[in-house]
Order: structure tokens, then sequence, then C-alpha cells
């Protein structure tokens, strides 16, 4: 019986860093670096490895995310695994979730502990994610789990996979919902399929779609006594600063501070405004409380409920939807799916 064909995508990050002369930690490793660290990779699938980037996941932008979208798309491949940094895995991981609707597994996976430590883990998240992906649930479900992470022997969705820590072993969660699998000895133990709904109507609608270049969203944390100044100095520039629209990552289940309400109300009519919970996710309240700044009145005045998305992933769809054209009103309609 052959073995499955996996494609091994590197970017970059702890798992590819090597130490310098001074000792500190530099990119550095290809592909065939890390694959030649894990021989029973080959007794698993037929292994076909490529270096694409040598960066830190903190410098990685969307125009990158897209390319590399493109070229999963290309691959002749029974299964794709992309390594990376940790730092920004919660959000490259569900852009592509966002951009690929696919019949074969993409596994996305990275290291907290560089190849200098002890028990460094990136050789056993490498060995884990091509298991994965080469398992022949997953394959059979691939369309159905879309994007997917390992890490740790758990396998998480891109829309729920959270760093929930910045230095752990353990750093990756699914706090709303938990893994999807787990790998136990060399097998994968099925968990649970993700509730894909909102995201197929992502897919819907960007279909046959093209972007048209970068399409800035800023990121507004409230916090209490938040007067939104930030927000009056971008309001007040002819260019408003390059961005096309904002996440606001509120408190509780949709709620400002009373002083910024008008400023945000100000801002949702410039440009598209998302309401994300900054407390990381959890569908957030609707119709419950009134009052200036409850979520009453800020839908009411044109602020676009995020739902249950985190605000990190709340921005990478916003982004999305903007450089892929859309208008308030689609933007809107996306957003629903996830509350």
């Amino acid at each position: 019986m052959s073995k499955p064909r996996i494609h091994i995508l590197a970017l970059g990050g702890t798992i590819a860093t090597r130490p310098d002369a001074t000792g500190a930690m530099q990119m550095g490793l290809g592909a065939d670096d890390l694959v030649g660290a894990v021989p029973l990779l080959a007794t698993i699938a037929d292994i076909e490895a490529e270096t694409v980037s040598r960066v830190g996941s903190h410098s990685l932008g969307f125009d990158q995310l897209h390319a590399l979208a493109a070229k999963i798309r290309s691959l002749k491949a029974d299964g794709v695994v992309v390594t990376q940094g940790t730092d920004t895995l919660e959000e490259t991981s569900f852009v592509l979730d966002l951009l690929l609707d696919l019949d074969i597994p993409v596994v996305i996976t990275a290291a907290m502990r560089n190849p200098a430590l002890t028990s460094a883990d990136g050789p056993g998240n490498l060995l884990a994610a091509v298991r994965v992906a080469a398992d022949p649930w997953v394959r059979e479900h691939a369309r159905a789990l879309g994007v997917i992470v390992t890490m740790l022997d758990e396998v998480y969705a891109a829309a729920d996979v959270l760093k929930v820590h910045p230095t752990r072993l353990n750093a990756f969660a699914s706090t709303q919902t938990g893994p999807l699998a787990a790998l136990v000895e060399d097998r994968i133990v099925p968990l649970a399929l993700p509730v894909r709904d909102a995201m197929n109507a992502v897919h819907r609608r960007l279909d046959a779609l093209t972007g048209d270049g970068a399409a800035p969203v800023a990121l507004f944390w409230m916090s209490i006594d938040e007067p939104g100044r930030l927000i009056e100095a971008l309001l007040a520039a002819p260019d408003r600063l390059g961005y096309r629209g904002a996440v606001i990552g509120a408190m509780g289940g949709g709620h400002t501070p009373e002083r910024a309400t008008d400023i945000l109300i100000k801002l949702a009519a410039a440009v598209p405004t998302v309401v994300s919970p900054r407390a990381g996710g959890g569908p957030l309240l609707e119709k419950t409380y009134g009052g200036p700044s409850s979520e009453i009145a800020l839908r009411g005045a044109g602020l676009i409920w995020g739902g249950r998305l985190h605000p990190l992933k709340a921005r990478a769809l916003l982004e999305t939807c903007l450089r892929f054209g859309l208008d308030r009103k689609a933007i809107a309609e996306l957003f629903a799916g996830w509350n």
C-alpha cells in the first residue's frame, strides 16, 4: 500500500532557529533540516519539503499568507504541513482557513522550545503534524475539519485555537471547544468535528473573487475609563491613517466605556467596525443590557457584532472581507454567522 504524499512548507519560527556565535537564537534552519531531524517521517509518508521563508511569525504579513494559500492550492499532494513561529499562529491558521477550502488536510505546527533547549518540541510536533495529515480519518474529513493546528499531541480548529501563554510548552488551547483529536501512541483519536457554517459562508462569498491589495484594520482594546483619543486621531486624519476598518476588543458581552461611545459610533459611520470580546472568545450578548454603551445601543448604532471570534481573528476576517471588496452589508452578514 502506497504511503500518502505529504508536502511540508517551512516558513521559519522557533522550530527553525539555531544559535549564533553569541548563543542567541536566529532564523536559519530550512525544511530539509527539519525533516532530517525526524527520521520516522519516512515511515509515515512520502515527504517533499520546501523552504518558503526564514522569518519569525511576528514578521509575516497578509500578502505572504495569500501567496502561501495560492501555493498550497497548487500542490499535488495528499496533505500539507506548514511549520512556522508561534507568535501569530492563531491568526495565520485562521487566515489560511478563510482562504482555503480543500479536500486534503492542511496542518499548521510550530515549536515553543528552540532546538538548543533540552526536550525541544519541534521534532515531536512535526512528527505529530505529519501523522495527522496522513491519517485516514483526517483525510476523509479534511473539508469538514478545515485548516487545523497540531501542537503537543492535540489537534485544534483554526477558528478556535489561541495562544494562551507566551512561553510554556502547553501554550495552545481551544478554550471554547476543546481539541478535535488527540494523538495517542501512533494513533489519531477523533474527538469532534467543528461547526463550519460561518466559515462555509465565507468560502461561498469569496469564491471567484480576487483580492485587490492590503486592507489595514485597526485594533482598539477597550479598558476601564478609555476616552477613545486614538480613535479621534484616526478620524481626524484625512486618510484615516490608511486604515479601512476597525475591530473593538469590547468588555464583557459587548460593552464599552460610556465616555468612548460617541467616538465609537463616529468610527462605525466612517469605516466598518466590528465588536469582538476582549475576553478572548464566546458569543456576545445581543439584547440583554440597555444604556448608551450597551450591546443593544451599539448594535443599533451600526457597529458590526463579531460573535464568538477573538479580536485577532475578527481582525483577520475583516481584513479579508475588505481586501476582497465586500461592502458593509456583506461584511455584517458574514460576521452574523459567528454570533
